[in-house]
């Protein structure tokens, strides 16, 4: 038995341990074999690590090939967006490094040109989120991360309608989050074989780290307050402090959504990105009463009006086109399949959007 932070996990890898939340409710069963939609789950619930049996050897499951994904990676767009982006992510690093190296002073308005260049340049909102499902690499950085976070933040501030001062302040907080980690020693962060009790425990205090450091630079109070409460739930079920809905910052809630959902839909080692309906439906059932309702539900409806009219392939095999959203069962749209109209609200569980094509 060992333990393995979850972004080392692969379908077919058995669990050794029954998995809990800080409330010692049971997420997964010792025994699970896990899969792909189980791995999913497990960063919607903050968990870092899980024991794996060793000994164990499954077939893993066979994940099909996305073409919808291939399409972007191929376009013009995305091509000239990468360059940008892996350069931006190199002049952000280099400002990190000063900031937590060199105690150099954080210049919170320099430092945010980063991510709002790269929107400026991403010749509309709606696309961002898809080229950063492709701009994954199997090892992403804190540098990656905080980028992606402060750009899909972005995104979602203009959703909820915010002015521009409120939708630079969520950028801000997506890309300062965490900082925290730059502060937890880089081989405990990217070891990649079992962690030991005091390593997990390290990776834990990332939250208070970061903010000390934010507060140390007067930094904007809601930045602060992102990087110490972005693992905060609205049940109560998260950490450094348990804080409940009320108590959380509005900023901070939002990071939380923008943090896991890019976890969620990051590539791994056996797939690319992740259907974002199959992640959508992992939100539906596990994750409602843990973020704040009005902001996860406008989310994720926005990103399902995203790929209206887009053409998809369903769980039993049939092709079709996404022609209509479910308000009260978002990861469940109408589907036009040839002559037939398949609403999947009305369907067995076992059909589903299996890919984007």
């Amino acid at each position: 038995m060992k333990r393995i932070s979850t972004g080392q996990l692969e379908p077919g890898m058995r669990v050794d341990e029954d998995v809990t939340n800080l409330d010692h409710q049971l997420i997964i069963k010792k025994g699970t074999v896990l899969t792909d939609a189980i791995i999913t789950k497990l960063n919607l619930y903050g968990i870092l690590t899980v024991y794996i049996d060793e000994k164990y050897k499954a077939t893993p499951e066979k994940i099909p090939t996305q073409s919808y994904y291939e399409r972007v990676r191929e376009s013009k767009e995305f091509k000239e967006f990468k360059k940008e982006y892996d350069a931006e992510v190199d002049s952000f690093k280099f400002h990190l490094n000063n900031v937590v190296e060199r105690n150099a002073t954080i210049d919170v308005k320099e430092m945010l040109a980063v991510p709002l260049k790269l929107i400026l340049e991403a010749k509309g909102r709606v696309g961002v989120l898809d080229m950063l499902s492709n701009m994954r690499e199997y090892d992403d950085s804190t540098f990656n991360h905080c980028l992606n976070v402060a750009l899909i933040c972005n995104v979602f501030a203009t959703w909820l309608k915010m002015d521009e001062k409120e939708v630079e302040m969520a950028t801000a907080c997506g890309l300062f989050h965490d900082i925290g980690k730059l502060l937890i020693p880089k081989e405990i962060v990217t070891k990649p074989g079992a962690l030991t009790d005091a390593e997990y425990m390290e990776i834990k205090r990332h939250p208070e780290e970061g903010y000390r450091l934010l507060l140390d630079n007067h930094v904007d109070k809601h930045i602060c307050n992102a990087a110490l409460m972005h693992h905060e739930r609205c049940d109560g079920g998260g950490y450094p402090l348990r804080l409940k809905d009320k108590y959380i910052d509005g900023y901070a809630k939002m990071v939380a959504i923008a943090d896991v959902y890019d976890a969620m839909t990051s590539a791994r080692v056996y797939r690319g990105p992740l259907c974002p309906f199959k992640v959508i439906e992992i939100f539906e059932s596990e994750g409602l009463q843990r973020y704040d309702v009005n902001f996860v539900l406008t989310f994720l409806e926005n990103i399902c009006n995203t790929y209206i009219q887009n053409k998809c392939r369903l769980s039993d095999g049939r092709e079709g086109q996404i022609i209509f959203i479910n308000k009260y069962s978002l990861s469940r749209p109408i589907v036009q399949c040839g002559s037939e109209y398949v609403d999947l609200s009305q369907e067995p569980n076992s059909i589903f959007i299996e890919s984007l094509l």
